[in-house]
């Protein structure tokens, strides 16, 4: 009976130490493994086995990217203004041996290595730089922490700053400034307004000079052909009426006193001063000089149709009226 029992005894013992012996490691998840407390390899997940009573589960470690939130802190800049500061840290382990054995207390190593470093970058730059320049200050963080958490076997994948809360009275200053420089790009905008609607008014009245200058030219010049078809015409008359005068006809010399006379009296007719105009009495001159303007209109037409037959008989003069 006693022996029964002792043999059950060791088998559940050997059940338990079996058991005991068998590691399952969850996904995402590395265990260290260390032999009389000396670190000897890394389970991977999935089932594992351990030597009984020698091997145990040292540190089990977690293997998915994790986000580290950094504290507020007030950091001064490089121009002597105090901003608050806080980040958000996404860091991953990559070998589980290094961040079990080579630090302690992993995440408030990195905690405390980004907020030296912060108040570095930070506080090397002016306010205006670290208000406009987050990617910045991100890319130099990055840089600066992955670097150090190599040997622990950890990568930082990002450095994000999470927020920058300037004092009150820079943040009304900067409020006044950014209502100044809209003020100033409104009137920059206006005076181009005008600028480009001066330019316009003077591009249009150039147009329009040149377009009255064009006009003028074509009526000058058209003018100048009208005078000279007139001068051509009044030549004519004229070598006509020396032609006429030459053979003796002295409808030529009436032709001239009579335009003369016509010339005069219309002016006086015509004068603003003249509120009364004085026919003169003997309008037979006049009936006479027109009449004899007609006869040399005639002679001047025979003397254009000879050249087409012999030349028409002249007509008797006209009588005159007393």
């Amino acid at each position: 009976m006693v022996v029964q029992i002792l043999v059950l005894g060791l088998i559940a013992l050997a059940l338990i130490v079996a058991f005991g012996s068998i590691k399952m490691v969850p996904q995402g998840r590395e265990y260290t493994v260390q032999r009389f407390g000396k670190y000897t390899r890394t389970l991977k997940p999935g089932i594992s086995i351990l030597t009984p009573f020698v091997e145990g589960v040292g540190r089990r470690m977690n293997m998915m990217e994790q986000v580290l939130d950094i504290p507020q802190q007030e950091v001064i800049t490089k121009d002597n203004a105090g901003i608050k500061v806080d980040a958000v840290v996404f860091i991953q382990v990559i070998d589980a041996a290094s961040a079990a054995y080579r630090v302690d207390n992993l995440i408030y190593a990195i905690q405390q290595l980004t907020q030296t470093n912060l108040r570095t970058v930070v506080g090397s730059m002016d306010m205006d730089e670290v208000l406009s320049k987050r990617d910045a200050i991100n890319s130099r963080l990055l840089t600066a922490i992955d670097a150090a958490t190599e040997p622990w076997g950890v990568k930082v994948n990002r450095i994000e700053i999470k927020d920058l809360t300037p004092p009150q009275d820079i943040t009304n200053a900067m409020a006044r400034q950014m209502k100044a420089e809209r003020e100033k790009r409104a009137v920059i905008t206006e005076a181009e307004g005008e600028k480009q609607a001066a330019i316009a008014r003077a591009e249009g009245a150039k147009q329009s000079a040149i377009l009255q200058a064009e006009g003028r030219k074509e009526a000058a010049s058209r003018d100048a052909e009208a005078r000279e078809r007139l001068a051509g015409a009044e030549a004519q008359a004229t070598k006509v009426v020396s032609e006429a005068i030459k053979d003796g006809n002295v409808n030529a010399i009436n032709y001239f006193v009579a335009q003369k006379y016509v010339d005069a009296f219309a002016q006086l007719a015509a004068s603003p001063q003249a509120k009364t105009v004085i026919v003169p009495a003997e309008m037979s001159s006049l009936v006479g000089s027109v009449a004899g303007i007609g006869e040399l209109v005639k002679a001047a037409g025979r003397a254009v149709g000879s050249s087409d037959g012999p030349p028409a008989p002249r007509p008797a003069p006209a009588p005159k009226k007393t």
